[in-house]
């Protein structure tokens, strides 16, 4: 099996059209067919059902373009970090972060590896709630991770960034927007927008302090990104429960309250425990030397005991 062929699959996979797959591999549709059948043949099942108008995924192909991509996204980070070495760099790290994150936290974290670790290239991917961003360190697709404990993946250590509280997003009209702080007590009949994904952090920690005031969040809506949620909020459908970082984000027709309960939610930085990368060891000594990292922090850093260095000693 060759690179060119997961290539090929791939964006035969991601068009589900030989015609167009072709085009964008800048090659004939002929040898890209013929190229697709020997892998078929190679791996002895199909990846691709035909027909006259379109091309789907079998199961088999389903799976198989999972672990394509990951190959080829591996290939094409040693790849960029031999190419940054070879130039003088001191390497490449890949940084996931949740939406909110990226708003307060990575601004922060460039400036600190800009000013001590230059030369250093962080390559960020945005948008990613934590089991995204588990998955992504433990298959190797990114380097570091901001992102919302506690971790459910052996094998990753963590140290804290910050504490938030909760606020509430309501719409500008609701009876309860402005600047009086509001008590969890007084959502008991309210709808409630939620991230619509499996696992979020956020609506396990949203569900478990309302149920300590006495009721089960009412969960009408739900959204896999904030800035969706918050749509959903302007148009009165809910109110929803979030970090204080959403603070950032602005939308016409959303009032933040604060809750005057004490409910936090963590943001911590995460990164694969047997990771011995140089560029990754210089980057968290600066990111502490800093104050990117909470001190001495009383914080489980994973599921299983933190024995990961920083800077190769601790």
């Amino acid at each position: 099996m060759e690179i060119r062929q997961l290539h090929y699959f791939v964006t035969v996979a991601r068009t589900r059209h030989f015609g167009r797959a072709a085009e964008r591999l800048h090659m004939a549709q002929s040898p890209l067919s013929q190229a697709i059948r020997q892998l078929e043949a190679q791996l002895g099942t199909a990846l691709f059902t035909r027909t006259t108008r379109r091309v789907e995924l079998t199961p088999a192909g389903e799976a198989f373009l999972q672990d394509a991509e990951r190959i080829l996204d591996s290939i094409e980070a040693a790849r960029t970090r031999v190419q940054l070495i070879g130039a003088g760099s001191t390497g490449l790290l890949r940084v996931g972060a949740t939406g909110l994150a990226a708003l307060r936290q990575l601004p922060q974290l460039a400036r600190i590896a800009a000013r001590e670790v230059p030369g250093l290239v962080l390559r960020f991917q945005t948008d990613l709630l934590t089991p995204a961003q588990e998955l992504a360190l433990e298959e190797d697709r990114i380097d570091l991770a901001v992102l919302r404990p506690p971790l459910r993946r052996t094998g990753l250590s963590s140290r804290l960034i910050t504490r938030e509280r909760l606020v509430l997003a309501a719409p500008g009209s609701h009876r309860l927007a402005g600047d009086e702080p509001v008590g969890l007590t007084e959502l008991r009949d309210e709808d409630f927008v939620v991230y619509g994904v499996e696992g979020s952090v956020v609506n396990t920690v949203v569900t478990q302090a309302c149920l300590a005031a006495g009721f089960l969040p009412r969960r009408t809506h739900q959204a896999a990104e904030t800035s969706i949620m918050l749509t959903l909020v302007a148009a009165g459908l809910g109110v929803a429960l979030l970090p204080e970082s959403v603070l950032a984000l602005r939308v016409n027709g959303v009032s933040f309250v604060p809750v005057a309960d004490d409910v936090h939610i963590d943001l911590a930085l995460a990164w694969r425990r047997e990771d011995r990368s140089p560029a990754l060891a210089r980057l968290l000594d600066a990111l502490e030397a800093n104050g990117f990292l909470v001190p001495d922090a009383d914080f489980p850093s994973s599921t299983a005991p933190d024995t990961a260095p920083l800077g190769g000693t601790r």
